[in-house]
């Protein structure tokens, strides 16, 4: 393929067309058609939502601690689990720790601005490290493709014909701005990207000059001035984002020596500075802890303790800053990690890749408080044994749409692309599910087997509440394997059979959900 094609190409499809600022890399996504006309959100909001990414898979049981379990965890991973001492205690519970490490979201939490979410995953986990981020990126199935991200049909929905005609009067911001994480799927909408990235928090320096020059008529300079056309369309938003950091400030001491502080202090700024952006990716990396995850001198430090320490550190300065700054009760923010690690640890004083994990929002105008019950361990876990998923990822993603940005149907759909649940996550906004409801509800959805072990079939009987429910068994590797029933029932007790269908031995899962409410049981299958 010729040059000249290439560009063109790359341009159509929303490639990444990098510039540098002081040796910076600043890369806005786009086509070459803008700035004809002025067009609207469908939604007027001022809400912003910084999403962090902890890349390589966090170790949950370590970061959340199921503290009713502790005496499986001493068996399953003696040589990483942490002591009962060491563990964080919070305000109103006794169900849950944090690791030491996590000073920063016990303040939080104890304030009631932090919202934990248990055994966040998806049906038949993919534990592959980027088919899994894909996953995440674009709210796909695990056996499905999508070219698309959720953020990006998010913005899709809010921003229609972008790239066309942006930036303009009303909408003079990128509209989503990646700095320092680098997962462009996520923000790729059905026509182009949505998101400008920028490679390093210190986005202080001049724009290269040149891109104005002049060109000769050869074919040289066709290409180069076709190259500067793309350059001058990159800068309309580098200026905006260069622009909201010199107009802003940080109040609040940021840790020094922290790499996502520095990136989240960016962020307060720019927001500070007057920026209309609705969506920032920050990143935080090598949580993929196979050895050395925890120190020869305690479990309780180390490499995995470093990470949560630099994580909840740099949190809790950010939504000190945006508080000083009277914009907390604009910004929320979220982590997510591409998957968990496995019950049991291994000979290397580490975790290997695994299923669901706890998941957090932050901030004030969420709901503090733990969503979802402890995962139950099986007795003695093997190495394929994983935390079985209560929620969905998605369903975070729709009730935070839904109830942060107050999207509604049917944009919703065409966003999520299927109906998910709406968990108890932000406050007094678009929806009015309290977490005390939330529980109540899944307290009255009762799923339990018997026998149990189960050698030729059990009898799995039910308590439902009247709606559409959905009964699953799912293996230790978080695979789904049966449907065991799908429709609606009515409100009372149920009972269905499972016969053993060849399954291998083992330990297994029962997943019961209805609306909201959903409920997980262990299941062990014997020869």
């Amino acid at each position: 393929m010729k040059r000249r094609k290439f560009i063109k190409s790359a341009a159509a499809a929303g490639i990444v067309v990098p510039t540098m600022i002081n040796g910076i890399p600043l890369q806005a996504h786009s086509t070459n058609q803008w700035l004809s006309t002025v067009l609207n959100p469908s939604v007027e909001t001022d809400h912003v939502l910084v999403i962090i990414q902890m890349n390589g898979g966090n170790d949950g049981l370590n970061t959340v601690v199921p503290l009713d379990q502790l005496s499986k965890l001493n068996v399953a991973r003696p040589n990483v689990v942490l002591k009962d001492a060491n563990i964080l205690k919070l305000n109103g519970t006794t169900k849950v720790g944090l690791h030491p490490s996590l000073t920063g979201f016990q303040t939080l939490y104890n304030e009631g601005k932090l919202n934990i979410l248990q055994s966040v995953g998806y049906p038949s986990p993919n534990f592959s490290h980027f088919a899994s981020t894909d996953i995440w990126a674009s709210g796909r199935d695990s056996d499905q493709f999508l070219d698309t991200g959720w953020v990006g049909r998010y913005l899709n929905e809010e921003f229609p014909g972008f790239p066309l005609d942006y930036p303009n009067a009303v909408n003079p911001d990128p509209l989503a701005v990646q700095i320092g994480g680098n997962i462009p799927l996520m923000f790729q909408g059905p026509v182009a990207q949505m998101s400008m990235n920028v490679g390093n928090p210190d986005i202080f320096g001049a724009w290269p000059n040149g891109i104005s020059d002049p060109t000769d008529g050869t074919p040289k300079g066709k290409e180069l001035n076709f190259i500067r056309t793309i350059s001058r369309q990159s800068k309309s938003f580098a200026d905006a984002l260069i622009q909201g950091y010199l107009k802003g400030n940080n109040v609040a001491n940021y840790p020094t020596n922290n790499y996502l502080a520095d990136t989240l202090k960016v962020v307060a700024r720019v927001v500070k500075g007057g920026m209309k952006t609705r969506m920032f990716l920050v990143s935080i990396g090598n949580f993929d802890t196979h050895a050395d995850q925890v120190d020869s001198a305690g479990t309780h430090i180390g490499a995995h303790a470093n990470l949560l320490k630099l994580l909840g550190d740099a949190v809790l300065a950010f939504q000190r800053d945006l508080e000083a700054m009277n914009l907390a009760d604009r910004v929320i923010g979220m982590t997510f990690s591409e998957f968990g690690r496995r019950i049991k640890s291994n000979d290397s004083n580490g975790t290997d890749h695994g299923a669901a994990a706890p998941l957090f929002v932050f901030g004030k105008k969420i709901q503090g408080g733990v969503v979802g019950a402890n995962p139950i361990l099986p007795a003695v876990a093997t190495v394929d044994d994983n935390v079985p998923m209560q929620y969905d990822f998605r369903s975070v993603y729709s009730s935070i749409l839904k109830d942060w940005f107050c999207v509604k149907e049917p944009e919703l759909q065409n966003i999520m692309l299927k109906p998910y649940q709406n968990l108890p996550i932000v406050k007094n906004e678009c929806s009015n599910v309290s977490i005390d409801e939330h529980q109540k509800l899944e307290s009255e959805l009762t799923i339990i087997a018997y026998p149990n072990p189960m050698v030729t079939h059990t009898e799995i009987k039910v308590k439902t509440a009247r709606g559409y429910t959905q009964i699953q068994l799912i293996d230790a590797l978080g695979r789904l394997c049966k449907i065991v029933h799908a429709g609606r029932l009515d409100e009372g007790s149920h009972a269905f059979r499972l016969n053993s269908d060849n399954f291998a031995p083992g330990n297994y899962y029962l997943r019961i959900q209805q609306g909201n409410a959903q409920k997980v049981e262990p299941l062990m299958i014997v020869l």
